[in-house]
């Protein structure tokens, strides 16, 4: 495996395997990786010739009181886990990046960027969006691998790279979870034994909830929807979970459910201690 910090020798690798013919996966991460993680680097693996990782923590989607300089970091554990699997780890430091300091260009999806996470950490998706967009700019990969557990950051990237003609394929890979159904993160060290011991409630109470969805007609389900979110919601406040959002939305749209939604899915985020947990499942996913 290639390490480098250099966007020249990323650049002149990617150029000869394109001479070559080879098609190249990217998964771009944060570091500090889980299996999670590993399962978007497999898959690249098994549809790609080449893959490529870079690990980032992008400092222009965290808000003044989050958590940047405490955001887990473990390099010499992350080369390790990927060495076996990936042809090249890309490791910018922040100037490279940002060569002239906070990035003053930005990319923005109005109406979509504001919504649900979005709502409680303004600028986090602008910041998301403009840095994947820089790092699509510097692997030109054919493909790109993001978790579903972050669904609405995949939705706006996939929304992102349509509306900008982006050369690459967004392809969705499904939430990783603990045997007990918690979705894997990094930040779920942030939970202490008790709290980690109640995290996987969130998952519980998303599959109940669609399981009752699931059980209404059409009409129903758009006119009740709300209040069975509300009651779950309220459960989780009373289990010692702080809700941001627990609601149903539309698939493709991520706006309220409507009489031509194809699909919905359930989403949710909510405060366990120091750890802000999201999760989601699709209708039907539960059964």
């Amino acid at each position: 495996m290639i390490l480098t910090r250099s966007i020249t020798e990323l650049r002149e690798n990617e150029h000869s395997w394109r001479r070559a013919g080879e098609s190249i996966g990217f998964v771009p991460t944060m570091g500090n990786l889980h299996t999670g993680h590993m399962a978007l680097i497999m898959q690249a693996r098994a549809e790609c010739n080449r893959v490529v990782s870079s690990i980032f923590v992008n400092p222009s989607q965290f808000g003044e009181s989050e958590d940047l300089s405490n955001y887990p970091r473990s390099p010499k554990e992350d080369e390790a886990l990927l060495e076996p699997h990936c042809d090249l780890l890309f490791l910018p430091q922040v100037e490279t990046i940002y060569p002239g300091g906070v990035c003053l260009t930005n990319i923005n999806i109005p109406g979509y960027t504001s919504e649900l996470c979005g709502a409680n950490r303004p600028g986090h998706f602008v910041g998301v969006l403009t840095v994947v967009n820089l790092l699509f700019n510097l692997t030109q990969p054919d493909r790109a691998y993001f978790g579903l557990k972050d669904y609405q950051q995949y939705r706006l990237i996939q929304r992102m790279a349509a509306d900008l003609h982006c050369p690459v394929e967004i392809i969705g890979v499904d939430t990783g979870r603990d045997d007990d159904g918690l979705a894997l993160s990094s930040r779920n060290q942030y939970l202490s034994r008790e709290e980690r011991a109640k995290a996987p409630l969130l998952y519980q109470t998303l599959v109940r909830t669609v399981e009752k969805l699931d059980e209404l007609d059409e009409a129903t389900l758009l006119a009740s929807h709300r209040q069975v979110c509300a009651q779950a919601s309220e459960q989780l406040t009373r289990a010692g979970f702080r809700v941001d959002y627990f609601t149903l939305r539309d698939s493709d749209t991520l706006q309220p459910p409507t009489p031509t939604s194809v699909s919905c899915r359930l989403l949710a985020a909510a405060w366990l201690g120091k750890a802000r947990l999201i999760d989601n499942i699709s209708l039907k996913e539960s059964k």
